[in-house]
């Protein structure tokens, strides 16, 4: 039997190896990122400020033309409790190459702050878009949305629970609309009554967002599942998922893809062999490339 020093030991390297995977940084925060003439980057504006905890997002836009230009929201992992959205500042400059408006937006974390804060601000962000297109040149009929595991997982509830007023919260700007057009989500979890047992850090990371574990908070792990909210209304959705993720189980994007298909919701799930949770060298240029073509489906209006 592990003794308790082992447990926090075990615990503490699996919680370092899973923000390396969804931030892009061990240690501190990521380096910043070359902005290349193209592109114009705005960090640290305010999007919203539930519990005066002022919320802020770095934008990446193309210097070049007049837009309006299709939007991005791009949501950091580090379950629920840690990660910092400037891991994905890089994205978000390749993406503004690519003739996007993105963003990277910091929520509210657990434990101080358990579900459904971090649902509300980032549905606050996609508000605010929608809010301040003129002033950004941004279509507010072409938002769609990414993340990477817990990140993925608030993307694919934005993507599921268009509308739906208790997950709106009260973080501004509430006579817009949150509705996404469409999701890319990356090893984001989509039945959170279904995590114990198939991931290494299910056990230590959801009671705190939840509120205790699925004995004891049942009722709110089957609410923070977006598998439960799909309908035929949901925006079309595009799974990038490793065979190999010992936090996330592939299965998890398996189930969500049935479930989306069965709604009669276009989805794709992009399965890669092998990979496991926060993808590297090839499989992680296969899985943006795959992002990229997806949000050009979806964003990009047909010359």
């Amino acid at each position: 039997m592990l003794q308790p020093n082992a447990i926090c030991f075990r615990a503490c390297v699996a919680g370092v190896l899973f923000l390396a995977a969804n931030t892009g940084s061990v240690h501190g925060q990521p380096a910043k990122p070359r902005v290349p003439d193209s592109v114009k980057f705005e960090p640290d504006i305010e999007y919203a400020n539930p519990d005066g905890q002022h919320l802020q997002l770095d934008m990446a836009s193309p210097k070049n033309g007049n837009g309006p230009f299709p939007a991005i929201v791009c949501i950091h992992g580090g379950g629920f409790r840690a990660g910092s959205r400037q891991g994905y500042d890089g994205l978000c400059i390749r993406l503004a190459e690519q003739g996007y408006v993105a963003v990277t937006v910091s929520y509210r974390l657990a434990p101080k702050f358990q579900f459904p804060a971090a649902i509300h601000d980032v549905k606050a962000a996609v508000r605010w878009l929608r809010a301040n297109a003129k002033t950004y040149h941004i279509d507010p009929e072409r938002i769609g949305t990414t993340g990477g595991s817990a990140g993925g997982h608030l993307a694919q509830f934005l993507g599921v629970t268009t509308d739906v007023k208790e997950f709106e919260g009260d973080g501004g700007n509430l006579d817009q609309s949150s509705r996404v057009v469409c999701v890319v989500n990356y090893y984001g979890p989509s039945d959170f009554t279904k995590s114990y047992g198939k991931s290494v850090d299910a056990a230590q990371v959801l009671p705190l967002w939840l509120g205790g574990n699925l004995e004891q908070a049942r009722q709110k792990h089957i609410l923070a599942s977006p598998l439960n909210w799909v309908t035929p209304h949901a925006a079309p959705t595009l799974c990038i998922h490793g065979t190999e993720d010992k936090y996330v189980a592939h299965e998890q994007a398996v189930w969500l893809t049935d479930r989306l298909k069965a709604a009669g919701v276009e989805v794709e799930l992009l399965t890669l062999e092998g990979a496991g949770h926060g993808f590297k060298a090839k499989d992680a240029e296969t899985a943006e490339k795959a992002m990229i073509a997806f949000f050009d489906k979806h964003l990009k209006k047909a010359k």
